[in-house]
């Protein structure tokens, strides 16, 4: 999901462009998450002018006091957070699947610190390699899109990926204010749930189009609904939720028929933020958790969390996709898929292939060995199919869905079918205040076929 505070990087939520590489987990080196405000960042970025940053460039060896007489912006308050960022994603050059992905974290970052040139030379580096990255539509570089060098790049990018357009509308709500976050399916009945950030509650959508409230955020007193899965046994509805201004989340169950089973708090320790989740047919769940940088085995009977090995630092992670057979699942996160052997414990990170990048995805999904991703934060979002070898660890094929979307999170799978969620609004989002009501539209529920 992504949330005004969730700029593809720092976040204050998640989302919006969803924190982008703002959270990370330094394998065991005890470092502690923190949350920025991505629509304060955000803003901040979209405020520096050409000139402007021209001048900082140049006039950064100034002393600070000149600086303000001149009218020159301080620091960003976050700085100092970026490049903890920036140097840890920079140890993984050459040691990551997607050095693309390295690139365009690098590029997004060196904007959002006024720093024109290297972002510059880090974006020609990554479309070099034609991954599919689109920095056209991403808030960070809006300080240089009309610049000859950033058109430049973008021109080469729809160049060598033209967009694709072959989706459909299938639902829109009347509301405008849903801000819709996680979407499900449900076989057995054939309807869609859906579920809203702003007014803390989840929908039902029926085949003929028809949105009704099917658990109330006011009588459960649910904090924003995100993820929604149904359980793989009995039916029943799993979902997480966060409260960006409290820093709290949970995960609840709920009934068939809307009914609470259980909710589970996270702990009072230090911050979480319970992203998506996989139901198991033993009754466990795994979690991402983007704020600790974290993915969990969630046991409800003992509510024991048990932390699941990665072989790498986790960069915000957010969709989970658990394999047909449940030996393996995959989890998304700001530079590519991480492939947990769920029987030996062992993770390895997803080969992508040539031209190709499975970083910045928001929902992932499992479907007919191949993995379906809403990739968000890579620019320009699209949605895309990555059909993966025999043995899970690469990506042989893949094949576009859908570009140029609004503000793409997650989906559903309907038989061969992807609905997904068109126009989240989350970037319109910070936390639970709304930025510009002038602009708010109905929420749109999108489907493609499946290759």
């Amino acid at each position: 999901m992504q949330r005004a505070s969730h700029s593809p990087f720092l976040l204050s939520v998640h989302h919006p462009w969803r924190n982008y590489g703002q959270h990370f987990d330094c394998a065991g080196a005890g470092a502690t998450p923190q949350r920025t405000s991505v629509s304060g960042a955000h803003r901040g970025i979209l405020g520096l002018s050409l000139c402007i940053s021209s001048l900082l460039l140049v006039g950064a060896a100034h002393a600070q006091d000149e600086d303000n007489l001149r009218g020159a912006p301080a620091e960003r308050t976050d700085a100092r957070q970026i490049r903890s960022q920036m140097n840890a994603v920079e140890n993984l050059l050459g040691k990551t699947a997607d050095r693309g992905a390295v690139l365009y974290f690098l590029a997004v970052s060196h904007a959002r610190l006024g720093d024109i040139l290297p972002a510059i030379d880090q974006l020609q580096k990554c479309v070099a390699l034609k991954e599919g990255f689109d920095p056209s539509k991403d808030p960070a570089f809006a300080a240089i899109n009309a610049s000859g060098d950033f058109r430049k790049i973008v021109d080469q990018v729809h160049k060598d990926f033209p967009p694709v357009n072959d989706w459909r509308v299938a639902f829109t709500s009347t509301d405008k204010d849903l801000f819709p976050e996680g979407l499900e399916y449900d076989p057995a009945n054939d309807f869609f749930y859906l579920s809203s950030l702003y007014h803390p509650k989840i929908l039902r959508i029926s085949p003929e189009g028809k949105i009704e409230s099917f658990v109330s955020g006011q009588r459960t007193k649910l904090l924003p609904v995100m993820a929604i899965h149904l359980d793989p046994v009995d039916g029943t509805l799993w979902s997480t939720s966060f409260d960006e201004d409290a820093q709290r989340s949970e995960i609840l169950h709920f009934d068939r028929a809307g009914e609470l089973l259980g909710r589970y708090p996270s702990s009072e320790h230090f911050a979480h933020e319970f992203h998506d989740l996989a139901a198991l047919r033993d009754g466990n769940l795994l979690v991402t958790d983007t704020l600790a940088a974290k993915v969990y085995r969630f046991d409800p009977r003992t509510q024991a969390f048990t932390t699941l090995p990665v072989s790498r630092p986790l960069f915000s992670p957010k969709g989970i996709a658990l394999t047909d057979d449940e030996k393996a699942v995959y989890v998304a996160d700001q530079l590519g898929i991480l492939r947990i052997d769920l029987q030996t414990d062992t993770c390895v990170e997803l080969d992508p292939g040539t031209h190709s990048t499975v970083a910045g995805i928001d929902g992932l999904y499992w479907h007919k060995d191949a993995l379906i991703g809403v990739q968000s934060d890579i620019g320009n979002p699209r949605i895309a199919a990555f059909h993966v070898s025999a043995d899970g660890l690469h990506v042989v094929k893949t094949t576009v869905l859908a570009t140029s979307l609004a503000s793409p999170t997650t989906g559903a799978l309907r038989g061969d079918d992807f609905y997904f969620i068109v126009n989240s609004q989350a970037d319109n989002l910070n936390g639970s205040h709304i930025l510009d009501v002038t602009v708010l539209q109905p929420a749109r529920i999108g489907v493609v076929h499946l290759p």
